[in-house]
């Protein structure tokens, strides 16, 4: 079977091309993805209408690409997929139009995916030759903290989440304190490079607590107090180079004790014996260095997936849609977005 997906859950307009019989991993033949982040820079985050306008000018275009590497035509396409939930729900809208409107033009089943299942995916797409389901998933992204129980790629259980801000968000947050640029993730870790990261004591939350959440609200407000001080001093604050680069580091470290710590918890309270991270944050190298020794002295294997199906992709979304396709688990075409995040049934 060969299915085209479309991923247009936030500010990246993605379209992949994938081949496979819905058993075994397929075969990427193509994966195409437009940035917004110079859109979004001076902003400081995703403006949600900025971010739905440049979907709607570039999913034609993407879509093209993706067939055009693939080297199919539209005529080849045995199903059309989309990411539908969760995210904007303008961009959410666009991407589900475009696909309804292949789907209906070529007389073509439409399946519908999560986008963090998707993430959770992408660690199968990157280890064809591995197991890495039954496992622990751990979405971490700009909008997500959440941690699964995967039976299997249609099987996830939601065992719990951050009850405020996601990591990512975190980071771009604290990125736009102490001045540095956006996306808030890359250049946190840059600066942080030269930081020391014991330089301040930073809340870790949570990291003892028996419940599998998270919150960063408070660490991103022990920022801003260590930068402006507890009265929160107005105006211009300009930190020297190694005032930021410690700032850097300790935040850093702290976001990723936590989510090192809930990850081994995860796994205790599961039984499970492997582990698999994506979202963008998991391209972060110091959440990936610390997790990797942490499941090492657990024993446990762990799937990360490379930067590049680390952040938004439509790959990720067609490996899912070809398993569901094979279950017969296709969409009307009536079917809805979900922007808010949705506790996902077990079995699909």
């Amino acid at each position: 079977m060969i299915l085209l997906a479309i991923e247009s859950t936030c500010d990246e307009t993605g379209a992949a091309v994938l081949e496979g019989d819905g058993v075994g991993v397929p075969r990427t033949r193509s994966s195409v993805v437009s940035s917004q982040i110079g859109l979004h820079r001076r902003f400081g985050g995703v403006v949600p209408e900025i971010a739905s306008r440049a979907h709607v000018r570039q999913v034609v275009p993407m879509v093209d690409e993706a067939l055009k590497r693939a080297g199919v035509e539209l005529k080849d396409l045995d199903a059309v997929a989309v990411a539908t939930r969760p995210g904007l729900v303008g961009a959410l809208v666009v991407g589900l139009t475009a696909a309804k409107a292949l789907a209906l033009a070529l007389d073509v089943p439409l399946v519908t995916v999560d986008h963090l299942e998707g993430h959770l995916y992408a660690c199968q797409l990157a280890n064809p030759e591995s197991e890495v389901y039954p496992c622990v998933g751990l979405v971490v992204s700009g909008g997500h903290s959440s941690l699964y129980a995967c039976r299997g790629p249609l099987d996830c259980e939601l065992l719990g989440g951050t009850i405020d801000d996601a990591a990512g968000e975190a980071f771009d947050k604290v990125a736009s304190l102490l001045g540095l640029g956006y996306p808030g993730g890359p250049e946190i870790e840059k600066a942080a490079r030269a930081g020391n990261p014991k330089a301040y004591a930073f809340p870790r939350t949570f990291l003892r607590d028996p419940r599998l959440a998270f919150s960063f609200s408070g660490l991103k407000t022990a920022v801003l107090y260590a930068l402006r001080g507890p009265n929160e001093e107005r105006g211009e604050v300009r930190p020297t180079p190694e005032q930021t680069a410690d700032l850097a580091a300790s935040f850093q470290e702290a976001v990723v004790d936590v989510l090192v710590a809930k990850a081994r918890q995860a796994l205790e309270r599961t039984g499970m014996r492997r582990l698999g991270v994506g979202g963008g944050v998991a391209a972060n190298s110091r959440f990936r260095e610390k997790l990797a020794a942490a499941m090492e002295a657990t024993g446990a294997d762990m799937f990360i997936p490379p930067p590049s199906l680390c952040t938004d992709n439509a790959a990720m979304v067609a490996g899912v849609a070809l398993l569901k396709l094979a279950a017969g688990q296709t969409a009307d075409l009536d079917v809805d977005v979900a922007a808010g995040l949705v506790r996902p049934k077990r079995g699909g």
